[in-house]
This record gives structure tokens, sequence and C-alpha cells, in this order.
């Protein structure tokens, strides 16, 4: 009896590190869609940091309503992959870039992004393609000296207008968040600024990466074929120019 006892206090305990780790500290996130190609791939394993903008109730399993609001709140930089709630359900986990903080006006011209009425410099990289698409990959540099690169579509859908946004001035505590795949993205261009309260936390660093067109993991002989090795622990933090 005394055996089975610890036994069963060893897994409680183990649960309990598990979900503490996973609710204050890092969780491991997979990347569904396109997004935010080329900085993560559909198949990317990541770990998301919970701590990088405090703790709200959505850091918890099936964010339970234990934390009121945002306690050891530290403001997201321009910049950052974001994790968050997607205000139309306040359930479903978002990654983007954030573009815009509280108080910023914020636009779109001719894809060129406009903050505070000073445009984010962009330089062309090189022609590329993303599925069946044609892209230009541009590299876009922040005031902060902050660089990552986006795709753009050569060919543009005649349904969604992408190249323009309307100004608008960021409400307070909420965040204004953009895809990396410009063209190819729901973010806040179509689902709105993003509440203070719905962030998750901020994705660092990408430990896993796995083609789901060469492998399933149903399928173990495809596993290592299928490895990204090159994107083992690559960091997702902006880099910063000299």
């Amino acid at each position: 009896m005394n055996k089975i006892k610890e036994n069963f206090l060893s897994i409680f305990y183990a649960v309990l590190a598990a979900l503490f780790i996973r609710s204050f500290l890092y969780e491991p996130f997979s990347i569904p869609s396109g997004s935010m190609y080329p900085n993560l791939m559909v198949g990317d394993y990541l770990f998301v940091s919970k701590f990088s903008y405090g703790f709200s109730k959505h850091s918890l399993p099936l964010s339970l309503p234990v934390i009121p609001g945002r306690v050891f709140y530290d403001e997201p930089e321009r910049g950052d992959i974001v994790v968050f709630k997607t205000p139309e359900d306040n359930k479903t986990d978002y990654i983007k870039r954030l573009i815009g903080l509280p108080g910023d006006k914020i636009s779109i011209k001719s894809n060129k992004i406009f903050v505070n009425g000073l445009q984010i410099n962009r330089e062309f990289v090189q022609d590329e393609k993303y599925k069946e698409f044609e892209v230009d990959r541009y590299k876009e540099t922040l005031n902060t000296k902050k660089t990552y690169e986006v795709y753009e579509f050569k060919r543009k859908s005649t349904l969604i207008n992408t190249n323009d946004f309307p100004e608008i001035t960021v409400q307070e505590d909420h965040f204004f968040v953009l895809g990396d795949n410009r063209d190819n993205s729901q973010d806040s261009r179509f689902i709105g600024t993003i509440p203070k309260k719905n962030l998750v936390g901020r994705a660092e660093i990408v430990f896993l990466s796995f083609d789901t067109k060469i492998g399933s993991f149903l399928k173990f002989w495809t596993w290592i074929p299928a490895l990204r090795k090159d994107r083992f622990f690559t960091s997702l933090l902006p880099q910063k120019e000299e």
C-alpha cells in the first residue's frame, strides 16, 4: 500500500511541476500555418516564455480565471514575436509580430508601414517561392535597430487589399500585430488590436522543426529525413544592427 502511495505522490508532484513550468516559465507551441514565414515554418516547435509580459488567466491551462487582470506586467517591445488569444473568441492561440504599442499611430501605404509618421525601413533581400507563390523577401529595420525579414507576394489578391491600411491610433492597453508573411496573415488589419490581457508570452526559440510534407509522427521511419536540423535552437528574438 505504501508503494502505491509513493508512486501516486511521485506522479502528482511530476504533474504539478510540469503545470508550473508550462504556466509560469516556458510552454511549447507548434506552428500550424504559414502566416509567419520566413521566420516560422509549419512544423516548427518553439518555446514561449510565459513570464516576459507578466501573467494573466491566459497563462494557465484552459485560461482558468484564477489570476485577476495581469500581474507582474512588463510591456512588450516592438518587434517581439508574441503569442496571444485572438480577441475573436479569447480562446485560440495566434502568433504574430508586434508592430504598434499603445498610443502609436499605425498605417500602411503601398506595403510600407508607418509608425507615428515614420516609415519602417525596408531593404529588398531576394526573390523566393512560398508554396506556388512568387514572393519578395525584405529586411525590415525598426527605429530601435532591431531587424527581421518578411515576405510580400509579387501577385496580389484582387479580393483582399493588404497593401494599404488607414491610420489608426492603438488604444490604451492594446497592441497592433502583423504576420511576417504579409499577404497571408490574419492579424490586426482584420481582427483588430490585441488587448494586453490576451497576451500569452514571447516566442523565443525553435527547439525542433519537422517537415510535415516529408514525414508523419505516426510513421517513425520518416522522422529522421523530416527533421529540419538547421532550424534546431533557432533564436526568434529580433537581431539588432550595430
